[in-house]
């Protein structure tokens, strides 16, 4: 399900002219980080940030660190698509 649903999620904020402002779009960058941080969710992130453990908790989460969680190529590109999407859109980090 989430293959399907970024691709549509990346080909609004191009259509609609959002892949370039000169400030960073809220909604646009909230959507970004939470299809992102959804992927680390599924394969056992644990999150560290307030806003993060807020919105996914850290029940069952198993890795401490991005770099070992077991991230299929799919999942691999992405989150590079999204980082890019999240650059592009000038989002906060």
């Amino acid at each position: 399900m989430r293959s399907l649903c970024f691709p549509l999620l990346a080909a609004a904020l191009l259509s609609s002219g959002m892949a370039s402002p000169a400030f960073a779009n809220p909604q646009a960058c909230a959507e970004l980080w939470t299809a992102r941080n959804e992927i680390y969710k599924a394969q056992g992130y644990c999150f560290r940030t307030k806003r993060a453990i807020a919105a996914f908790g850290n029940a069952g989460c198993q890795y401490d660190n991005v770099e070992d969680l077991p991230l299929s190529a799919n999942d691999h590109r992405a989150i590079a698509d999204i980082v890019q999407q999240e650059r592009a859109l000038r989002c906060p980090r």
